[in-house]
């Protein structure tokens, strides 16, 4: 059993998969058949220039690409379509195990297809729960549906495998860590190597804004569960926060989602402080983390990255499933409430011991080596089912 598939079709899945694949391909002998693996990678392009900026980056090609994304697609139509054309790739590709990452669609159909055809599922990032089937919607139903399919869990710390142990899932799992890490380190190494690509990155950022003696704050909000009223309060407080400092930049690559973009612009817009800025490739977007002072965010891949850089993390959703991060002082949960939100910022702003505090707690999801631990464990796996 040595015939492996990467099944994935969004950008976080795409940076969460890279190292991985990378390591995969890299491992000079797998104990089984004494060879190395056989690695296809199948893309479902369910976001399509995003996910091709990170493939280029890490310099991945696929061998299929299903180029599934429609304009206004309906989850109906995507799933239907996804599991269509999953299964011409499965019949092309005889995969002994597939990998899928998460808790997109994509992810969840990929499970269900190697259930059809009766193929090992490893699933990467097992056993996060938020606890509320519709938040994130689909995505924690999209993440229990494929952990429960899966052979193979690789739950990124010891809440995700009891999540998964309370409900009945206790075999093949192991707790890694989480392969963001080793992405963030892999992607900044790739960026300090090629001087091209520095260059151009703080090029860009030098024709935007000076933030040589500011205070940078970076902003990512796209959920759609705050689409409306709760995204207007977002704006509205971080319009407060430039207001009340002269010496904070406030940078917001904005999601292209039209639920996004008109009230950002409608309430953000022509502040002298505040960049709202097209969305940013990954290299950008990681380069730009590493230079943040602190960062507001609703993205689940951010709050495990950023605390490997130092960064305190203001989390505005209600509820997250990355309760570790909440526990461990890396981040801070504010919601969409104003008021919340700039009680905190102004208080990281303000107190440098609670900024001490956040900045210094220890990052709860990996060292940068969970690929390689995945690695190890499968091997090790197949090695025993092969006896």
């Amino acid at each position: 059993m040595n015939k492996i598939l990467f099944i994935f079709g969004t950008r976080p899945e795409a940076i969460k998969m890279a190292p991985l694949i990378k390591v995969f391909k890299d491992n000079p002998k797998s104990k089984i058949q004494n060879s190395k693996f056989n690695i296809k990678v199948c893309v479902t392009a369910q976001h399509r220039e995003m996910l091709d900026q990170v493939l280029n980056f890490f310099d991945i090609k696929p061998d299929y690409d299903l180029n599934i994304m429609k304009p206004n697609q309906s989850l109906f139509e995507l799933t239907g379509n996804l599991i269509k054309k999953i299964e011409k790739v499965l019949d092309d590709s005889k995969p002994d195990l597939i990998f899928v990452q998460g808790d997109t669609t994509t992810a969840f159909v990929g499970a269900l297809a190697g259930f059809y055809k009766k193929i090992k599922v490893a699933h990467i990032e097992a056993g996060l729960r938020s606890h509320n089937k519709y938040s994130p919607f689909p995505e924690e139903i999209n993440r229990i549906l494929a952990g429960h399919i899966a052979d193979y869990h690789f739950a990124p710390t010891e809440k995700a495998k009891e999540n998964l142990t309370e409900e009945g899932i206790k075999e093949n799992v192991w707790v890694v860590g989480n392969t963001v890490i080793d992405a963030l380190f892999l992607g900044l190494k790739i960026i300090g190597e090629n001087q091209d690509l520095k260059s151009q990155i703080e090029s860009y950022f030098n024709s935007k804004f000076n933030i040589q003696n500011s205070k940078l704050i970076l902003v990512t909000g796209h959920r759609r569960e705050s689409f409306g009223k709760p995204f207007e309060n977002i704006c509205y407080a971080l319009r407060e926060i430039a207001d009340a400092y002269e010496d904070v930049e406030i940078v917001y690559p904005v999601h292209l989602n039209p639920n996004v973009q008109e009230p950002v612009k409608r309430i953000l817009s022509n502040h002298p402080r505040i960049h709202l800025i097209e969305p940013l490739s990954y290299p950008y977007l990681i380069w730009l983390m590493n230079k943040a002072y602190l960062i507001l965010t609703d993205s689940g891949g951010i709050q495990e990255e950023a605390p490997s850089l130092g960064k305190p993390v203001l989390v505005m959703r209600d509820v997250t499933e990355r309760i570790e991060g909440i526990d461990a002082g890396t981040a801070k949960l504010v919601g969409t409430d104003k008021d919340k939100i700039i009680k905190e910022t102004l208080l990281l702003l303000e107190n440098k011991d609670e900024y001490e505090k956040m900045a210094k707690a220890v990052n709860p999801y990996g060292d940068a080596k969970t690929s390689e631990k995945i690695l190890k464990i499968l091997n090790s796996a197949l090695e025993d089912r092969s006896d």
